[in-house]
């Protein structure tokens, strides 16, 4: 039996009833076949031994936002129409998609959005502008390839955003198709099969059949009830930019997908750049609506321009306020301001929160076995107050989608060997992205001992480094008290901290303000030389008392 399925005869959400199961230690999210009856009657005791006293809620459960990632022809958007029942693959310029879209359904009277996107790094280049839009990611593996080189990339894009994997093996139709491997694969990843004793959810489907897809919508429902998504439809809008595009005939279009609120049809909305007065919300069917909730996609028409994917739009009182809105976000982007900070010096710059820092990295290597050898290294790379986290790890050149992670994750990207064309050199200096390339592996290890030496405080330890024994005391008019001592031990340099012993007892400190060999201004004297000394901070020196000389220095 289906988790759904119980909870349909239990009167329950799906997320009440995982939550009573797991009082069982029943882990399993999708399938209770294992379950006796008189578990059933145990939970059916624990979800009915105390009426919910819970007060009514204002903020609403809202309908989950799904992103299908994945290697490239492994099947995502085919997919989709599947889910959809449209032929939007076959429109596509070579069977890849180019833009991003989004697209609603109904499944088992619940409503889920879907966002198609190019590829992760949109789904990250979102996220870098501060929008986190997709509350599920749907992993799409093709069960004759398995897990690629981009099926990797989409998993720590994932990861990096917080967002939980759903897994669906695609192509099952085909000859080739080997599902046992990829799950096999997946373990590799920390993403075990539920069925092998793990938490992942996979869904063996095909899109050209349709076979398993009905089983994928009830995953995605069952994982964003145990999320529990709320949202406040009365409360302050706030909707992002999702795709955006100039038609001819209608001027500036932009697909908004409303996080918070409710977007209706004469609203005044400004973002960064762009502001306007919506004349027209239109769903991805091309239907008129009157307002969109949250977790609604639509078109707008009616703004100054496009909008930026990720651009965060809310609503002001007039057109006059989200012009000045706009104009002065502008101004400011023009004036000369002090360079922004990368990733690294952001993290750097925090002392207050050193000790708990973590260095985020992304790796990328000229071979597998470069590879291996750094994350085998950087793994292992741990002390006291120090870590490091391994956001990606790739072979070949630096590309585009690993700056868009590093700009989301606010990570270091360490080049052994991989190049990077002069287009994304300066897409990462744009995004202020800190990159480092290497060509000797001890190299790596040096920098990074240096860079997490910033990131926790030093502990700091006084060395004994000279003794002194005053033999004379002389009272010099417009100058002090001057010691006249001999050096024992050591040295004595001018800017030392000082210790003053009398009968083995320390009776003052201070720090050596002047320090002469004769008549001579000198920084240093040896063991076995005489010399005058005037100690700052204190002046109640006598002959015979000892002046022992220290620096401070990091363990």
């Amino acid at each position: 039996m289906r988790v759904y399925e119980l909870a349909k005869k239990l009167n329950l959400r799906s997320n009440q009833l995982l939550k009573t199961i797991s009082k069982l230690g029943i882990k399993s999210k999708s399938n209770l076949s294992s379950l006796s009856l008189e578990e059933v009657k145990k939970i059916k005791e624990l979800v009915y031994q105390k009426p919910s006293s819970k007060k009514r809620e204002k903020i609403c459960p809202r309908d989950p936002v799904i992103t299908l990632l994945g290697h490239v022809d492994h099947g995502k958007t085919s997919l989709l129409d599947a889910i959809r029942k449209t032929r939007v693959a076959q429109q596509e310029i070579g069977g890849i998609t180019q833009h991003i879209g989004a697209s609603e359904i109904k499944f088992q009277g619940k409503r889920i959005v879907f966002i198609d996107t190019p590829g992760h790094e949109a789904f990250s280049a979102m996220r870098a502008q501060g929008a986190q839009v997709t509350d599920i990611v749907i992993l799409v593996i093709a069960a004759d390839d398995g897990i690629m080189p981009q099926t990797v990339e989409a998993i720590n894009h994932a990861r990096a955003a917080k967002v939980p994997i759903l897994v669906a093996i695609n192509k099952i139709d085909k000859k080739e198709a080997n599902v046992e491997r990829v799950k096999k694969q997946l373990t590799k990843y920390d993403l075990t099969p539920e069925e092998w004793g793990g938490e992942t959810i996979c869904v063996e489907v095909s899109a050209l059949t349709r076979q398993g897809i009905n089983e994928l919508l009830e995953m995605v429902l069952l994982e964003a009830e145990m999320l529990e998504l709320k949202a406040d439809p009365e409360g302050e809008l706030e909707a992002v930019v999702i795709e955006a595009e100039i038609d001819r005939k209608k001027g500036p279009l932009s697909t908004l997908l409303v996080k918070k609120g409710t977007l209706r049809r004469g609203d005044i909305i400004a973002g960064k750049t762009t502001y306007g007065k919506v004349r027209s919300l239109i769903n991805w069917k091309g239907e008129m609506l009157k307002e969109a909730g949250p977790s609604t996609p639509v078109r707008v028409l009616g703004l100054s321009s496009i909008g930026t994917p990720g651009e965060i739009f809310k609503r002001v009182s007039s057109e006059k306020e989200a012009r000045l809105s706009v104009e002065k976000f502008i101004e400011k982007g023009r004036e000369k301001t002090p360079r922004r900070e990368t990733n690294l010096e952001i993290l750097l710059g925090k002392k207050e929160e050193k000790k708990e820092r973590v260095l985020n990295v992304i790796i990328k290597t000229d071979t597998q076995g470069s590879l291996k050898a750094l994350l085998d290294v950087l793994k292992n790379f741990e002390k006291k107050g120090q870590k490091i986290n391994i956001i990606h790890g790739g072979v070949g050149e630096i590309k585009k989608s690993d700056i868009f992670l590093a700009a989301a994750s606010k990570s270091l990207i360490i080049g052994f060997n991989a190049g990077i064309s002069p287009e994304n050199n300066d897409l990462a200096k744009k995004e202020r992205v800190e990159i480092r390339r290497y060509r000797i592996i001890y190299e790596v290890v040096e920098n990074i001992e240096r860079i997490l030496q910033g990131f926790v405080e030093p502990e700091l330890e006084e060395v004994l480094v000279g003794k002194a024994r005053v033999r004379e005391i002389f009272k010099i008019p417009q100058v002090g008290i001057i010691a006249g001592a001999y050096v024992e031990e050591g040295r004595i340099v001018k800017g030392n901290r000082v210790k003053i012993i009398r009968e083995e007892k320390i009776i003052g400190e201070g720090s050596i303000g002047s320090l002469k060999h004769f008549q001579k201004d000198v920084k240093e004297v040896i063991s076995g030389l005489e010399c005058g000394i005037k100690i700052k901070g204190f002046t109640e020196i006598k002959k015979e008392d000892i002046i022992e000389a220290y620096e401070t220095k990091q363990k």
